[in-house]
């Protein structure tokens, strides 16, 4: 028998910003090269289960707040989390779903881009994210005195606001996220914060017509731009940065840095810092398949994501355990049991 063949099927639900139901992965291996495909040697299903049963999505309109909450089995009260994605908009709650089957009660909260948000990212007002956090705390179901935040993109950096300006934020994890604000003013009360600077001119476009837009954004550090750099020294929390070392969204390994540079030097603690190598710009739940490149709802055209596929398989499922144990340690009090897996 010559070399074997591995084939594979799934059955999908809905695009993947909605909780889809189970997913069937159908695997058959076969003698031979194919196609003509060979004499099936062995076969297996695999089923992955997105809402554990007994777990609860219960969908949130409450005054201004957009948004899905996801309850583990269970009375409570579970530790809490808000969960924010980038600058696609929408409310997608996947990985919300999946971070609650293992303890944690997870708001998936919409900021624009869905039902009656803002449909643009002109302006960032904190005082609705501060009402989704109330919310979310008093929950009869949700353990305090503080919650976590999770963020990944442009998420990362309303994160960092989020742990800068409101009380009851015990833990901040952010997915290559800037600790500068980005693409649009920031407000809070009598605070206004402006967007990063930018220069189109530093776009670069490959051979493919894929767009970098790595160097697009100005140094925070400098000039007018220093005025985006989030204060975050005024956060009362611990923070987690989980950096794509290959990341061509913007540099998350600088923002990173910076972030504890600031911090250390106003006296708080030195956060984790968690690189991977050949990493890029999403990294997302196991299992979930690499984005390369997309069109980016901004620059409205396909742009490089960065990584290499097994480094950035192999960084999803380690950053994906690396975020629970950070939530369970600061959250809970207590360390990941030894069953949680994925």
């Amino acid at each position: 028998m010559g070399p074997w063949h591995l084939h594979t099927s799934s059955a999908l639900g809905p695009s993947r910003r909605a909780v889809p139901p189970p997913l069937h992965l159908l695997v058959e291996l076969f003698g031979g090269h194919g196609p003509p495909l060979g004499q099936l040697v062995a076969e297996a299903q695999h089923e992955w289960v997105f809402l554990q049963e007994g777990a609860q999505r219960v969908p949130v309109r409450e005054g201004r707040i957009r948004a899905t909450l996801f309850l583990p089995p269970g009375d409570g009260p579970f530790p809490g989390i808000i969960d924010l994605y980038g600058v696609g908009g929408g409310l997608p709650e996947y990985r919300a779903c999946l971070l609650a089957n293992h303890g944690f009660a997870v708001l998936a909260l919409a900021y624009y881009g869905y039902e009656d948000l803002p449909k643009n990212m002109a302006e960032f007002h904190l005082e609705y994210f501060e009402e989704a956090k109330d919310f979310l705390l008093q929950h009869k179901q949700v353990k305090g005195p503080g919650i976590g935040l999770l963020g990944i993109s442009k998420g990362g950096d309303l994160c960092v606001s989020m742990a800068s300006y409101l009380k009851d934020i015990t833990a901040t994890a952010l997915i290559n996220g800037s600790v500068a604000n980005v693409a649009g003013v920031l407000r809070y009360k009598d605070v206004a914060i402006p967007p990063l600077g930018f220069d189109i001119e530093r776009i670069t476009v490959n051979k493919d017509g894929i767009v970098d837009i790595y160097d697009l954004l100005d140094n925070p550090l400098e000039g007018p731009s220093s005025q985006s750099f989030i204060p975050l020294e005024k956060a009362e929390c611990h923070f987690l940065f989980i950096v794509g070392q290959e990341d061509r969204n913007w540099k998350s390994d600088f923002f990173a840095v910076e972030g504890s540079k600031r911090l250390q030097a106003h006296g708080k603690e030195k956060p984790q810092i968690i690189r991977y190598p050949g990493t890029g710009h999403y990294i997302e739940p196991p299992f979930f398949p690499m984005c390369p490149a997309s069109v980016h709802k901004l620059v409205g055209k396909p742009v490089l994501w960065g990584g290499e596929p097994k480094a950035h398989f192999e960084a999803q499922v380690d950053a994906w355990q690396q975020i629970q144990a950070f939530f369970h340690k600061h959250l809970s009090g207590t360390p990941p049991k030894a069953s949680d897996r994925l």
